[in-house]
């Protein structure tokens, strides 16, 4: 999750310029956003244009490199075996890939290991959101809720909330972590491979790139142990239903032309849509018959009034939390507007902190199901609330885009 600080400025105090094109930036993989208190985490350690091959695993158990992938990454001056040794950690200015077109993410066997899950923390952790920021003068914006305080799900996380999970990438700050679902792609209806989160854990916005390293791992951590007892845990505990690279991401435009580390710069469009392959055999399963789950999404959720409640997942990973249980906030949404021009927000009390970004926030709809109508995006300083987009037309594009992209595959 991003903390916000002045929402309509920089860091410089100058006004923040803002984009309300609809024209997507198709991610090829992995990035990563931060405006909220809580929304990623750091640790130790194209817009168009066709997506890249997905990487396989062949019949001895190497994983297969695409040539395309391959070439892209020569066109860079990258050599893919140099690549897989340590390559990817140059985050040189001038090698930082930045164009959605150019963005790639060979799975690297075996890199997120427990220990590496473990270790990613938050990179927000220091930042966040004044009170007085918010003036509530743009737009809508009712009342700061009344903090709601974060309940523990109780294990296992797979039998009560399947479809979640969490993002690992890397960044120059270090290993981080963003929370995740896993929803339905209308493409491959029971066979989705599709993963929703938020743009600032795949993107870095209008200052950077993409992120590397991207992956996805479904009910991290499924019986709930203490970072204690994940020392010495096998990767099976750890990882259940294993490690899920991202083959290709997408993020709004809006994201990549005004997203920015703090403040609410790009907040209102703040999701994004990953395809994941397994790191390993599944069996020819797809994510979605592998968890036993995926969520429809809203794309025409109610308005705020109507809506009764909604409830937040994560994993948070700022103080007091650890990065290593699964949490949930309820709360009936209030309305939150970070810029006249763009969409309100939803805004809900909760004291999910970093790491919580990018979860998925569930509404019954009027059929009486649950359905994804938001994503976790950015908090304030002190904790207390978190705020995420309405998904409308730009979001559901982009959803769109991805799944099209992967049809008939």
């Amino acid at each position: 999750m991003r903390s916000i600080r002045p929402p309509f400025a920089d860091r410089r105090g100058r006004s923040a310029r803002r984009r309300t094109s609809p024209v997507l930036a198709a991610v090829g993989l992995a990035a990563a956003l931060t405006l909220t208190a809580t929304a990623c985490d750091s640790g130790s350690t194209t817009a168009s244009g066709e997506p890249t091959a997905t990487v396989s695993q062949g019949g001895d158990g190497k994983i297969q490199i695409p040539d395309d992938i391959k070439n892209k990454l020569k066109e860079h001056g990258i050599d893919v075996d140099q690549w897989k040794k340590g390559a990817w950690k140059n985050w040189d200015k001038d090698e930082w890939l930045r164009q959605a077109d150019d963005f790639i993410n060979p799975i690297i066997k075996g890199l997120w290991d427990p220990a590496r899950m473990r270790g990613a923390d938050d990179p927000d952790k220091n930042k966040g959101v004044d009170d007085n920021d918010l003036s509530g003068d743009q737009g809508v914006t009712d009342p700061e809720p009344a903090p709601v305080t974060a309940q523990a799900v109780k294990t296992s996380y797979h039998a009560r909330v399947p479809v979640a999970g969490k993002v690992f990438f890397d960044a120059p700050e270090g290993t981080m972590v963003c929370s995740a679902t896993v929803v339905e792609d209308p493409a491959h209806p029971g066979k989705s491979n599709l993963v929703w989160t938020a743009g600032h854990c795949v993107h870095a916005g209008k200052k950077g790139g993409w992120y590397r390293n991207i992956a996805f791992v479904p009910s991290y951590n499924d019986q709930g142990r203490t970072e204690a007892q994940l020392q010495n845990a096998p990767r099976q505990e750890v990882a259940p239903y294993g490690v899920w690279w991202s083959d290709w991401a997408q993020t709004s435009d809006q994201w990549i032309e005004q997203g920015g580390s703090t403040g609410g710069q790009g907040a209102s469009y703040d999701y994004a849509v990953l395809h994941v392959t397994p790191e390993k055999g599944s069996g020819g399963k797809s994510l979605e018959e592998t968890v036993g789950s995926a969520l429809p999404v809203n794309f025409n959720a109610p308005a705020v009034p109507k809506v009764s409640s909604i409830t937040a997942t994560g994993y948070p990973a700022a103080a007091p939390f650890d990065g290593q249980k699964m949490y949930q906030c309820t709360d009936k949404p209030g309305r939150l507007s970070v810029a006249q021009a763009d969409p309100t927000m939803y805004r809900i009390g909760c004291t999910m902190t970093g790491g919580s970004s990018g979860g998925g926030w569930v509404a019954t709809g009027p059929d009486g199901k649950p359905a994804l109508v938001s994503n976790t995006s950015i908090g304030p300083v002190k904790f207390g609330w978190l705020a995420g987009p309405r998904l409308g037309d730009v979001a559901k594009g982009v959803y769109d885009s991805v799944s099209a992209k992967f049809a008939g595959r």
